[in-house]
């Protein structure tokens, strides 16, 4: 799954959709189109947009609902959060497998 959202992360394309999606969720994919032409000059077709929303979406970043005919993108940052807490979390003390600080240092 960490590899989902890496792969999806890579693209600058896809990190503007979800800085428009932070900035404003809920958005339909014509509102994501016009917002990164206005925002980025990026005159790309809705085509190309929706695949980056399905790639975003795969990796859970991004997901949808539907109300009567339109589509509403929504950022999730769950997979974000995984990741961040996997490196960030607070110190715990050491595994039994784990070489003491002074042997790690020595080496």
């Amino acid at each position: 799954m960490a590899e989902d959202v890496f792969k999806a992360l890579a693209d600058p394309t896809r990190r503007r959709i979800l800085d428009e999606l932070v900035e404003r969720d809920g958005q339909t994919l014509f509102e994501i189109c016009t917002r990164l032409v206005t925002r980025y000059g990026l005159g790309l077709s809705r085509q190309a947009v929706s695949q980056h929303l399905a790639v975003l979406e795969s990796a859970g970043l991004v997901t949808t609902r539907r109300r009567g005919r339109y589509k509403f993108h929504d950022l999730n940052t769950g997979p974000l959060e995984h990741i961040v807490t996997r490196w960030l979390r607070s110190h715990t003390p050491e595994s039994p497998h784990e070489d003491p600080p002074d042997q790690r240092l020595r080496r």
